[in-house]
């Protein structure tokens, strides 16, 4: 970080620095040809009353430069010039002759036809009509360069300046950075930088709870998965001890038969179970979505749990119309069925549970409602986790795995809709499933 602060700071000041050089070299340039034309003028009126070699011999002699003279009459044609005579073509097209002709005097700097140097002209017209024009070649880039030449060392110097202070800062800028507690915090710190270590530390401190709330979870789920897998095992094998005793009826044999059979189709669907959650929780396990109709799948789920209905003394009854979603179908029936099969078993004889459909404009809203001993409020927030019972004597008569809720509310994430519970003790608990429109 102090490499990239200390590259970024010094290339800043550079560019900065180039910057000003370079404004700094054109305004010089600029002056350079603003001087030229300055003493071009003052050598034209000096021509006025003296000969063209006398003003020649001052600025060779005196100033040490060029001077050219050239004389031409109101239609651009050369009646004289001091260094190429009057072989010179027409000037009418020269800039600043076309100006000192139409109005006074003009002014231009180019490349010269004849000497293929930069020149400064300055021309102005006489009270004759002829006009009288003065040049010079100028090595402008050079005598700008020798012109801010100390300027220039000065840049170098404050470039060395520069990168020194660049490393000291960068230094002080990441020092404090570096020396950063986050268990602790840092007197030292930056004052804007509290408001970041601050959320810093709420951020660990949710990790933190999260990481032990995950902990408690992962210990209560072994704790669980040991207690609901030993049950089933442990029934067969005493189911199976009575089979082996010579002394047990042929009465008990087929009950224990029957128990083994009972305690097998439970073990069978917890295994699944668990391995559909286990699917669940795997981000990367994608299963195959197709367009499913939730009132079907209703009518499909009433169907196969009549018998358990019947046994139960409660009716059901689905409400709505149909309504398509895309999803997955067979995990969709069994969110549905696991809803409606706890709707059964935890309701009163003569109950009713309802299956209902509901479409609005931003959602599809399932909800399974029933009219039976409903669920503590203390417990609500618990219902959905894996193996909870909200009470465990109870609940042991109604069969399950204890992970029916459980794959609910992992395949309505799956599905990304939203799990909502109302539920009073003695009146009923109605479970909505919240679909988002696509």
């Amino acid at each position: 970080m102090v490499k990239i602060i200390f590259r970024n700071t010094l290339i800043m000041g550079i560019l900065v620095l180039l910057i000003c050089a370079l404004l700094f070299l054109g305004l010089q340039y600029r002056q350079t040809i603003n001087d030229a034309y300055d003493e071009l003028k003052l050598v034209s009126t000096y021509l006025e009353d003296r000969s063209v070699e006398q003003a020649d011999t001052l600025y060779k002699e005196v100033l040490g430069k060029e001077l050219r003279v050239t004389t031409t009459d109101a239609d651009g044609n050369v009646l004289f010039d001091s260094e190429y005579g009057t072989g010179l073509k027409n000037q009418k097209d020269c800039k600043e002759i076309a100006k000192a002709i139409e109005k006074g005097e003009g002014k231009s700097s180019r490349k010269s036809e004849s000497s293929g140097k930069l020149t400064v002209y300055y021309a102005v017209k006489k009270a004759d009509g002829t006009v009288l024009r003065v040049s010079q070649p100028v090595s402008s880039l050079f005598d700008a360069f020798v012109a801010v030449s100390p300027v220039l060392w000065v840049v170098v110097l404050v470039l060395v300046i520069s990168g020194i202070l660049a490393f000291k800062m960068s230094n002080q800028i990441v020092t404090p950075i570096n020396e950063l507690n986050l268990d602790e915090g840092s007197d030292n710190a930056y004052p804007e930088l509290k408001p970041l270590l601050d959320k810093i530390q709420e951020q660990k401190f949710t990790i933190q709870e999260e990481a032990s709330a995950r902990e408690v979870m992962r210990q209560e789920f072994s704790v669980n998965i040991s207690r609901e897998l030993k049950a089933p095992v442990t029934a067969m094998a005493s189911a199976a001890e009575a089979l082996l005793n010579e002394e047990t009826s042929e009465e008990e044999k087929a009950a224990a038969v029957s128990n083994i059979d009972k305690e097998a189709r439970h073990l069978s669907a917890l295994i699944d179970d668990i391995d559909q959650l286990t699917r669940l929780d795997e981000k990367s396990v994608e299963f195959a979505k197709e367009t499913v109709d939730l009132h079907a799948l209703s009518e499909e789920v009433v169907k196969d749990l009549r018998e358990t209905a019947e046994k139960n003394f409660v009716s059901m009854e689905i409400k709505g119309k149909p309504v398509l979603i895309q999803g997955t179908r067979k995990l969709l029936y069994e969110m549905i069925y696991n809803l409606t099969d706890n709707a059964i078993k935890y309701n009163y004889p003569g109950g009713k549970v309802t299956l209902e459909t509901v479409e609005d404009a931003s959602s599809i809203r399932y909800s399974v409602a029933d009219t039976g001993i409903g669920i503590p409020k203390e417990a609500q927030a618990r219902v959905f986790e894996r193996f909870y019972r909200v009470d465990k004597n109870l609940s042991g008569d109604k069969g399950g795995t204890g992970l029916g809720l459980s794959i609910v509310k992992h395949g309505a994430a799956y599905h990304n809709a939203e799990v909502e519970m109302e539920s009073e003790e003695g009146k009923g608990t109605k479970v909505t499933l919240v679909f988002p429109k696509v």
